[in-house]
C-alpha cells in the first residue's frame, strides 16, 4: 500500500535538509517494502506516466497511441532495472572493498540518492523542451554522499571513490538499458502496429 505523505514528507526533507533526511532513514526502521511501494514506485510510475503523456501529446503527434504506451511501459522497466541492478552491483562493490552494507541498505541509499532524478524525469519526459532541467538530477550525487556517510560510514579514502563507482554503475546501467529497451520498443511498435 502507498503512504503519499510519506512520499512528499521524505521528497521535501531529502531537498530540504538532506543531512536531516538521512538521519532520519538511518534511525528509521521502514522494511525496504514500504519504501519500495511508498517512495520508489510512485516516483517511477509517476516518471512512466510523463513519459506516457509527453509522448502522446508532444513528441510523437505521427505514430499512434500504441508507441506512446510502449514508451511508458519502456520507462517504467527503465527505471526500475537500473534501480535494482544498480542496488545489487553497490552492495557487490562495498563488499568487495570491505564494507559492512547488505541489499536493504544499499537499496534505500540507491532509491534515496535517485530521487531528483527521478523527479527531473516527470518534468523532462512530459515536457521535452524542458530537458535542461536534468541537470538537478546532480544533487543525487550529493545525496549519494551523505547517504554513505550515515549507513555505510566507508573510510575517508574510499568515500569519493565509491561515490564515483556508484555514479559510473546507474550511468552506465542507465544508458545500456535504455539503448536495448529502445530497440524492443522501435521493433515491437513496428513489426506489431505501424
Amino acid at each position: 500500500m502507498m503512504d503519499f505523505r510519506f512520499l512528499w514528507d521524505r521528497i521535501r526533507l531529502l531537498v530540504l535538509d538532506p543531512e536531516k533526511a538521512w538521519y532520519t532513514i538511518c534511525n528509521e526502521s521502514k522494511p525496504t517494502g514500504f519504501i519500495r511501494n511508498s517512495f520508489f514506485l510512485p516516483l517511477v510510475i509517476l516518471a512512466a506516466i510523463s513519459a506516457f503523456f509527453g509522448s502522446l501529446l508532444f513528441t510523437n503527434t505521427g505514430v499512434s497511441t500504441a508507441y506512446s504506451v510502449l514508451a511508458g511501459i519502456k520507462y517504467l522497466v527503465l527505471y526500475t532495472s537500473v534501480v535494482y541492478t544498480t542496488t545489487y552491483v553497490y552492495m557487490k562493490i562495498t563488499s568487495y572493498l570491505n564494507i559492512k552494507n547488505d541489499i536493504q541498505i544499499s537499496f534505500k541509499i540507491i532509491v534515496f540518492s535517485a530521487a531528483p532524478f527521478l523527479l527531473c524525469q516527470i518534468i523532462s519526459r512530459l515536457f521535452e523542451s524542458f530537458i535542461f532541467i536534468n541537470i538537478l538530477s546532480l544533487y543525487g550525487l550529493y545525496l549519494l554522499w551523505l547517504g554513505n556517510e550515515r549507513l555505510i560510514d566507508p573510510p575517508e579514502k574510499l568515500k569519493t571513490p565509491l561515490l564515483l563507482a556508484g555514479a559510473i554503475v546507474f550511468t552506465g546501467f542507465f544508458i545500456i538499458f535504455d539503448r536495448l529497451l529502445t530497440t524492443i520498443v522501435d521493433r515491437v511498435y513496428f513489426a506489431f502496429f505501424a
